[in-house]
């Protein structure tokens, strides 16, 4: 039996003893960056030479240029031909139903002119180039080039380059299929902190790029965090995590497969149940047991759930919607009778599905709303990777004379007031006569 930590909100300590459970793991952290650091530097200093050294390294693929590891349309296009219809068909129904919510989410140019005439505005441009990184490893996720490569198109980007570490020297099927649909330029078969320094500071062969997207492991998530300032960064991703919060009344069998669900993303991924009924707990651990031995990934599930699942009994759902904001999860079922009539007093959350029919799996893949999400708790302060990730605001002032005798006064005593006479002067001129 997997030992599931339990908490109940009536504990004293409770507080106290949920953040420790949460608390990240600070050596393996400590350890990744030193390798960081070293790979960074490496490939900022020798470039294609620095990413052949770790492509060989880390993914056991020995190629002599980079070119080598290039790919593009053609091997696209091919791959595309090549998958079964029924793959096709569900990445093509994925794509589309992406593509129609993330074309709600664009910013749009705007101008407006006040009462003395001056013109203001904000103009919208898409970035020149984009990085996304596509993990690899464990799995294919051709689910996060669609997620990444689909608003950033839709944003206007014209140079989208694509990073992900081929398996046994070959990228996915499923993975250069979507690259297809989604309409990526370019990928390259490296991973890892290697492929975020050549995307960051550019090779002979890699250029650079303005910002970079996408989730990976630990040294993917230190190299985003280093380079940024050199490059944009949608967010430094975390382990995955679901929170389901249920009034007891969803099969038991249902909540227990989201929970296996999410644990078997890695041994890190974090799955949470909180529920208002000690019984319905008991219902679901004997429903995990059932059901994880006939999965494929079982070792990972258990070592998931023993080091971060979680039970946390409630007393009232007023409760489980502060122990909500307080974890901001990544993700939150909402599996009560009126999901609706909590969703007010949840402030704190990546995405949120309403509703026992509603599992976080459809968000994973073709619900449409984007699957890079904050988590760790940044959802307290960040949001849901979008086509607005990939857009720029530009601020537009234009004066008339009569606009400048209007503002002038005002920014001439703001600017004596920091002591910025040439700022004042520059103010005044505007409005002195010659």
């Amino acid at each position: 039996m997997i030992e599931i930590q339990l908490l109940d909100t009536s504990q004293k300590d409770f507080y106290p003893a949920l953040k420790k459970l949460l608390s990240a793991k600070e050596a393996e952290a400590s350890e990744a960056e030193s390798v960081v650091l070293e790979i960074l530097e490496a490939v900022k200093l020798h470039g294609d030479a620095a990413v052949l050294k770790y492509t060989k390294q880390f993914d056991k693929n020995d190629v002599t240029s980079v070119s080598k590891l290039a790919l593009g349309h053609d091997e696209f296009h091919a791959a595309l031909k090549q998958i079964p219809q029924e793959r096709r068909n569900a990445l093509e129904h994925s794509a589309e139903r992406i593509r129609e919510y993330a074309e709600r989410q664009k910013l749009h140019s705007w101008e407006y002119e006040d009462a003395s005439g001056t013109k203001l505005g904000q103009k919208i441009t898409p970035l020149d180039s984009v990085g996304i990184y596509v993990p690899g490893g464990q799995a294919a996720y051709a689910s996060s080039v669609l997620m990444n490569a689909i608003p950033a198109k839709l944003a206007g980007v014209e140079n989208l380059v694509m990073v992900s570490p081929a398996t046994n020297g070959k990228l996915n099927e499923m993975v250069l299929a979507a690259a297809a649909i989604a309409g990526v330029d370019i990928a390259y078969q490296i991973g890892g902190a290697q492929a975020i320094a050549a995307l960051t500071y550019g090779t002979s062969t890699i250029c650079a790029v303005d910002k970079i997207v996408g989730p990976g492991n630990t040294y993917v998530a230190i190299a985003k965090q280093k380079v940024f300032g050199d490059v944009g960064i949608d967010m430094i991703a975390g382990p995955s995590e679901v929170v389901v919060l249920c009034d007891g009344i969803t099969d038991p069998d249902w909540v227990a497969m989201d929970l296996l669900s999410q644990a078997e993303h890695d041994e890190n991924a974090r799955a949470i149940l909180l529920t208002t009924k000690q019984s319905y707990i008991q219902q679901v651990q004997k429903s995990i047991e059932k059901f994880i031995d006939k999965l494929p990934r079982a070792e990972i599930i258990k070592k998931s759930l023993s080091s971060n699942g979680i039970f946390i009994k409630v007393e009232n759902l007023q409760e489980a919607s502060e122990v909500v904001n307080f974890l901001a999860p990544e993700h939150l079922e909402l599996f009560i009778e009126d999901a609706g009539s909590i969703l007010p007093l949840i402030r704190h959350a990546g995405a949120i599905f309403l509703g026992e029919y509603t599992p976080e799996v459809f968000g994973d893949y073709c619900a449409g709303p984007n699957h890079v999400l904050p988590t760790m708790g940044t959802s307290r302060f960040s949001s849901p990777l979008g086509v607005y990730e990939f857009q720029k605001r530009t601020s537009i002032i234009q004066c008339s004379s009569v606009g400048a005798q209007a503002l002038a006064d005002t920014a001439a005593t703001m600017a004596e007031s920091e002591g910025l006479d040439a700022h004042a002067l520059a103010a005044k001129f505007r409005i002195e006569e010659k």
